[in-house]
């Protein structure tokens, strides 16, 4: 038996997300077991915050967060220093 590539797509469903599923599916090579898991499930949602996604579409690889889906999505700091939460 040989051993697989987990790659785990977080999805909410969007057009965005099913480019994603689809470029995945696209180069996924015979030694990759893609996944698309669903973050409108609450089981699902829990295991991407362990991960540190913040955003969707994102993509695990062996449980790890790929590099082009870290650090993304809104934040406190970046959005107060956009002006929200200032009056005009």
């Amino acid at each position: 038996m040989s051993a697989k590539r987990k790659i785990e797509i977080f999805s909410a469903g969007c057009p965005v997300c099913e480019e994603t599923i689809n470029l995945v599916n696209r180069i996924a090579c015979p030694s990759c077991e893609v996944e698309v898991l669903d973050m409108r499930r609450s089981e699902v949602a829990a295991r991407a915050k362990r991960l540190g996604i913040r955003s969707v579409p994102a993509v695990a690889i062996n449980g790890e967060l790929a590099d082009c889906c870290a650090g993304r999505g809104p934040d406190e700091t970046t959005l107060r220093a956009a002006s929200i939460g200032q009056s005009l």
